[in-house]
């Protein structure tokens, strides 16, 4: 008899680890729609996913967060029963060689920072902001970045009066050492702004390949993140951002700026990105690196035995991605690896992507996902106050001028999508919980 859940979910292999439990591919008995199930042991010392399902119930309805189908328990199990989603960044990191392009960071960066900022107005801090706890959507939502895992999330003030939680030192770390801000590092409460010093760190490490702070050695886990933590704090943020857009040590700056209980402005960091976004003279065409390369193996038959598949290895990651709490995380570190047909070069790939769909029939108006409504509606290319309107009205006809290849690229990648979702799944190389 196959396990059953809610008497409505079939319940499948494992594909992957929360921050607490252990997350299986589900499948929805009367309409075959797959999920994404998480299981928790009612037996464990500090049960996490009765609370992470009442925070996803507060969160529902907004940008990138998943619907919760079903929660209850099972037998000897908590379970709660998701949207399935695609790769996690980190995936993707690994995918493309574990370098993103600056074009890659800041469509991803506007996006990051929108979903802190949508739990925040919750009333709620994630505190484990890692590339592991953001999801790319399936299908149609494909170019849509949803965050996840709130199993370490923490009610920051009261949700009627607005009250903040009171300042308080000798706290243990609590998240991913490698991307903890330097006052969580130092035991201070944490507050709004260690989530946005943390996405800085996973902007850097995209960026960079890696942090100085990855690799130490230390004979136990105290002790590396103690080193973690010395080398955080003795790395000036011009050597952190060296070689990149002045933008990013703007961005630190403001973030360790802030008081304890200060809102932070996020409309400025986001207006940071969107700026440089323009002044590189990109287009918001959601044509990631991860998407050129699968075009790229497309083009050339790769398959699982090229190694550079998006899936390789999931169940790994995902475990040894965990978060802990009261002690950090043991410190990850990445490998290398050799993109596929290193030669061809970006731009060289877009013109072949645009030729080759080039008949393709885009989307109605009425098809428009919440994702390209955000895009256009909150973006640089129709905010107010830019510093260059000039730029952002010429960005805006650049943009609507070249709406039919940027939709058919859209077309093509969403179509590879469906069938990538496929095998990703065959690995177990989907899930839903970081």
């Amino acid at each position: 008899m196959e396990p059953r859940i809610g008497n409505k979910y079939r319940l499948g292999r494992k594909i992957g680890s929360g921050s607490f439990g252990e997350i299986y591919l589900g499948t929805n008995i009367q309409t075959n729609e797959e999920v994404g199930i998480k299981l928790e042991s009612v037996k464990t010392k500090h049960p996490q996913l009765l609370y992470e399902s009442k925070l996803y119930r507060i969160l529902q309805g907004g940008t990138g967060i998943p619907n919760i189908r079903w929660f209850g328990v099972e037998g000897d199990y908590n379970v709660m029963v998701l949207d399935l989603l695609g790769p996690s960044l980190e995936d993707l990191f690994n995918f493309c060689s574990r370098k993103f392009s600056l074009k890659t960071v800041l469509m991803l960066a506007d996006q990051l920072i929108n979903r802190i900022e949508y739990v925040h107005s919750k009333s709620f801090l994630h505190r484990d902001i890692k590339p592991d706890n953001f999801l790319m959507g399936l299908g149609r939502r494909a170019n849509q970045v949803y965050i996840i895992d709130f199993g370490l999330a923490k009610k920051y003030r009261d949700p009627t009066t607005h009250q903040h939680i009171p300042y308080r030192e000798n706290k243990n770390l609590t998240g991913t050492a490698r991307y903890a801000s330097i006052n969580t590092h130092l035991g201070i409460e944490q507050s709004r702004r260690d989530d946005l010093e943390s996405l800085g760190y996973v902007l850097m490490y995209f960026l960079r390949g890696s942090l100085p702070w990855q690799g130490l050695k230390a004979g136990t886990k105290k002790q590396k993140y103690e080193k973690i933590s010395e080398k955080k704090m003795s790395t000036p943020i011009e050597v952190l951002c060296k070689n990149y857009p002045s933008e990013f040590a703007s961005y630190f700056h403001f973030c360790r700026r802030l008081r304890f209980d200060d809102k932070p402005d996020y409309a400025y960091l986001k207006r940071l990105f969107r700026d440089l976004f323009i002044r590189e003279g990109y287009q918001f065409d959601y044509v990631f690196d991860w998407t050129i390369l699968k075009y790229q193996q497309s083009q050339i038959g790769a398959g699982p035995s090229a190694g550079r598949t998006l899936g390789a290895g999931a169940g790994a990651a995902g475990t040894s991605s965990a978060a802990v709490q009261g002690g950090g995380q043991t410190d990850r570190a990445g490998g290398t690896s050799t993109p596929v047909n290193a030669g061809d070069t970006p731009e060289g790939t877009r013109r072949r992507m645009a030729s080759a769909i080039d008949a393709t029939k885009p989307r109605t108006s009425n098809d428009e996902t919440k994702e390209e409504q955000e895009r256009l509606h909150s973006s640089a290319f129709a905010r107010a106050g830019s510093a260059s309107k000039r730029a952002v009205a010429g960005t805006t006809r650049a943009y609507l001028g070249q709406s039919q290849r940027s939709q058919s690229i859209r077309v093509l990648f969403l179509r590879m999508g469906r069938e990538d979702a496929c095998s990703i799944a065959a690995v177990g190389r989907v899930w839903i919980q970081g």
